[in-house]
């Protein structure tokens, strides 16, 4: 089985109902190229770092999935390009650490906030602050020269 990931940005302007339906849509085309989906990660609405068809902002979802072959590949990318509703997609295939840090980040292994008594437990204890060095007084050149003479 190989591993991919799909990523899609679609125009913010569209109702909820419409957002879902497209989400189906695509969940769907998946679906039917023997294909299983591993998780779906809505994004929800966030800033564009260009604008995109005159758009400032768009809706990001993510579906990753697996396949006993590459086929529906193909398929799925040419639906995205023929919607016009979708702005931008990008399909990943997924290597072995790719799904490994998927399937941490959704156990919350990975970009988890910890709490105060975890670090704690965490931290090692801080050593007590060296004693200052006490630095020589700077000598200054005309001493320096009357001392030699």
């Amino acid at each position: 089985m190989r591993n991919y990931e799909v990523t899609y940005i679609v125009d913010p302007v569209l109702s909820d109902g419409e957002l879902k339906g497209i989400s189906t849509t695509y969940q769907d085309l998946i679906k039917s190229g023997d294909s299983k989906i591993v998780h779906v990660d809505k994004m929800g609405l966030k800033q564009l770092a260009y604008p995109i068809k005159k758009r400032t902002t768009g809706v990001y979802e993510c579906i990753e999935f697996t396949t006993p072959n590459g086929a529906i590949i193909d398929q799925l990318e040419l639906a995205l390009r023929r919607d016009e509703r979708i702005m931008r997609f990008l399909t990943v295939s997924l290597d072995k650490f790719g799904v490994k840090y998927n399937e941490d980040k959704r156990n919350g292994l990975i970009g988890k906030k910890r709490t105060e008594e975890e670090s704690k437990k965490e931290a090692p204890k801080a050593a007590a602050p060296a004693p200052a060095k006490a630095a020589p007084a700077p000598v200054e050149k005309a001493e320096a020269k009357a001392e030699e003479e």
